[in-house]
């Protein structure tokens, strides 16, 4: 018996430690379908900013809306035509933006996504922030009306 507690003893500190860290990288609770349905159109802005095609980022946006930039002290508010002018239709360089634990708040046909962000230029984080998005629902589609977000180089590692 003291041989299989000593064994517990040595394996059971290890595998806790596991659990634990599996645990830890896992996300706090599972998106609903409608947080999904949410955050699908916020997350095609992205894959529309990493493949350079604003015409996807169009699709994905209520017309009229905008986006805030802050950067330090200055804030720059952009209408959304201004800002899709502002992606980059060509270039070598790999653009990519990852979203970390999005929380999704749902009234009605209304939503907001409030959320952690890193942006990679070739692989590497060039700078990282918070992004807000408040979308809207029309004829049955999640749309995003406005974008505001922080912008910082001191990034954590993810």
């Amino acid at each position: 018996m003291v041989r299989l507690s000593s064994m517990f003893r040595h394996t059971a500190a290890p595998l806790g430690a596991a659990l634990i860290a599996l645990m830890s990288a896992a996300p706090v609770h599972a998106a609903s379908p409608e947080e999904q349905a949410v955050l699908a159109p916020f997350q095609s802005i992205l894959d529309a900013i990493a493949k350079r095609d604003r015409n996807l980022m169009r699709d994905n946006l209520l017309p009229g809306g905008m986006v805030t930039l802050k950067r330090g002290d200055k804030i720059t508010q952009l209408h959304f035509d201004a800002f899709i002018d502002h992606i980059p239709v060509t270039g070598t360089q790999q653009l990519q933006e990852r979203i970390y634990n999005p929380l999704v708040k749902i009234d009605d046909d209304i939503a907001v996504i409030w959320t952690e962000y890193q942006f990679f230029i070739d692989g590497k984080v060039d700078h990282c922030g918070t992004d807000i998005a408040h979308l809207v629902k029309r004829d049955g589609r999640w749309l995003v009306a406005g974008i505001a977000d922080t912008q910082r180089k001191d990034c954590p590692a993810k």
